[in-house]
């Protein structure tokens, strides 16, 4: 019998992937308090609460009979849809897949010598070649719709464009040396240190480290212009670089 496998015949194949995923880092374990916090960031940003995918972060407490079941139950009344649990105890995992939820392992945030990064300020880029921290990626021309480019171990750079429907990841910085209309994400293993820096900022979403804006969230004097976007008390600060 023949073990040949007939590649029209097949349904699927497993392929790895990097898909950008809010996490949702929990600092308490009280499904009320839970609620309460959430209702008020759906009143802020209703956008988000659309059927969006979260990660659960429990690295945060000390519960090991979390009450799993009622905060994703809170979570759903919200329109947030948890799909996996990262940290916590055998209990919280052994919870997690008794509720169809993937388990993650504690995060562990890769340390980057700062030193190393050489990339240019955007401004610069017009005189001066850029060159990537140790580990890094340069793209040369538009990433286009449907596109995604990442670096999973240094800086990006894009000198051109990212369209609307493309996305561009890194460990370390973003830098765009175009407009940047698609998705930017920067510091996706947590480095809180990194940053996306663009010439043109159209974006549909920004992240530093999981922590997010959306288009709408942005500040609309900043769009169009020159930014760089840091981390600041675990909120993102976009900032004019002109």
């Amino acid at each position: 019998m023949s073990l040949n496998v007939d590649r029209a015949s097949t349904a699927f194949t497993f392929k790895g992937g990097m898909l950008p995923m809010t996490v949702m880092e929990l600092t308490s374990a009280d499904p009320e308090r839970i609620r309460e916090q959430l209702a008020g960031k759906l009143s802020q940003s209703p956008a988000f609460f659309q059927h969006t995918p979260v990660v659960l972060s429990v690295e945060k407490l000390d519960e090991p009979h979390l009450a799993l079941e009622r905060i994703c139950a809170v979570c759903r009344a919200h329109k947030l849809l948890p799909v996996a649990v990262r940290g916590g105890s055998d209990p919280v995992k052994q919870s997690a897949w008794a509720l169809g939820l993937g388990w993650f392992p504690p995060q562990e945030i890769k340390p980057r010598n700062l030193e190393s990064v050489a990339t240019p300020a955007p401004e610069a880029a017009a005189d001066n070649e850029p060159v990537p921290a140790s580990g890094g990626r340069i793209h040369r021309g538009t990433v286009r719709s449907g596109q995604q480019l990442t670096a999973p171990d240094g800086d990006l750079v894009v000198i051109g464009a990212v369209n609307a429907g493309a996305e561009v990841l890194a460990a370390g910085n973003v830098h765009v040396y175009g407009a940047l209309r698609g998705r930017a994400l920067a510091g996706i293993h947590g480095d809180a240190q990194a940053g996306i820096f663009c010439r043109e900022l159209h974006a549909e979403l920004l992240s530093v480290a999981g922590n997010y804006k959306r288009l709408e969230d942005i500040d609309p004097r900043l769009l169009g212009s020159a930014v760089q976007v840091r981390l600041s008390d675990d909120q993102l600060a976009i900032a004019s670089l002109a």
